[in-house]
């Protein structure tokens, strides 16, 4: 038995197995934090190893740890230490997380449902779709990312209330995490947003664009995740092109208003797919009749556009092209945005939040060819 083996209490350790690091999603004692844990009396003391200084989450860790401590039987007292990891530890880390440097979503053995939210135009809604999506997923259990490739025009961290940006760990970085409410999953997102000054324009051209894309793809360690969202900028691109490259099993889900100009150019968005050899999952149109309060509806940006974009798509793609729905234009997703709350947590059962909440669900739990593919079963 080593040294550090002998300073690990199996009562106190047991119980420390149900706290959860914010960052990684894994218990502490999977990732090698608990350095020490004995028992003296009523008195339990632990020293955990934090990955980085100034880690924003210590607070809550010790408060957790603290917590799970006390609920035992015979601890009255806890004292906890906080330390950090060294080079060595942080390296065992990594290779514990299986953290390559590669991009772990253009295996084909990934099990991560990956969509790219595409328009054809901007000011059609698409960021506040993706990250309702994403937050519709995560709150029916679902492990999400989103990675804001909208590098011009980043706004997924406002949207959903995060001014953190990623902890670093020597090559890897640890992306902010969004708790879905209890019972649920989490959001965990990345955006050029969280390196810039936020008042300053990324005058960026294609090549810079591409290495960054790429670097959220390799060197932030997301985990398993279920569904990664990518919220791209309008058009066909520099960035939609490197997506195509970088994540060639990626769906593209189009975001569109009934307004034909928006339809007409959406159209062009979903055929760039035939190019790129990538599947359309599916249009949503947004901004569609508002609802008023004596019960008439209002269709400021027009009717029936989403489904002429469907159906323009399925002719020219080969393909039947679902409609997943019209999401009427509802003030509480403006003002969600503004808060950092997404309509799909602040008012789940308004109509617009409701056509959200469906849209993922057909998104995210359709069946999948899982043949030929490895199953991360613990025997």
């Amino acid at each position: 038995m080593s040294a550090l083996e002998s300073s690990l209490d199996p009562y106190l350790v047991s119980a420390l197995g149900q706290v959860i690091d914010p960052e990684l999603r894994l218990p502490i004692t999977d990732l090698g934090m608990v350095a020490e844990a004995s028992l003296e009396g009523s008195l339990a003391r632990v020293r955990v190893l934090l990955t980085v200084e100034g880690c924003p989450l210590k607070g809550r860790i010790e408060q957790e740890v603290s917590s799970a401590l006390l609920a035992l039987d015979g601890v009255e007292q806890v004292q906890v230490e906080l330390g950090y990891m060294d080079s060595a530890q942080r390296l065992a880390l990594r290779d514990r997380l299986g953290h390559t440097r590669k991009n772990p979503f253009a295996s084909p053995d990934s099990l991560t449902r990956v969509f790219a939210v595409a328009s054809g135009k901007g000011g059609v809604g698409k960021s506040s779709a993706t990250v309702n999506l994403a937050a519709a997923a995560a709150a029916s259990g679902l492990s999400v990312g989103i990675i804001d490739a909208d590098v011009h025009g980043f706004s997924v961290p406002g949207l959903l209330g995060v001014t953190q940006g990623p902890t670093r760990l020597d090559d890897m970085m640890l992306p902010p995490v969004v708790e879905a409410p209890a019972g649920g999953g989490s959001i965990k997102l990345i955006s050029i947003g969280m390196f810039v000054d936020p008042a300053q324009p990324v005058a960026w051209r294609g090549p810079m664009l591409h290495r960054a894309l790429e670097q959220f793809l390799t060197d932030v360690h997301f985990g398993q995740l279920d569904a990664l969202f990518l919220d791209l900028p309008p058009g066909t691109g520099d960035i939609a092109i490197s997506m195509s490259q970088l994540l060639p099993s990626a769906e593209i889900l189009l975001v569109s208003t009934p307004q034909l100009a928006a339809v007409d150019v959406a159209q062009r968005a979903g055929t760039l797919s035939l190019q790129t050899g990538q599947k359309v999952a599916g249009v949503l149109e947004n901004m569609a009749a508002m609802q008023l309060p004596d019960g008439s509806s209002l269709p400021l940006f027009g009717e029936g556009g989403g489904q002429r974009l469907v159906e323009s798509l399925s002719a020219s793609l080969g393909y039947e092209v679902p409609l997943l729905g019209s999401v009427p234009l509802d003030m509480g997703l403006r003002l969600g945005g503004d808060a950092g709350v997404p309509l799909v947590r602040s008012e789940p059962d308004s109509p617009a939040a409701r056509v959200l909440i469906e849209a993922a669900r057909a998104l995210t739990h359709r069946p999948r060819d899982l043949a030929g593919k490895p199953l991360p079963l613990n025997l």
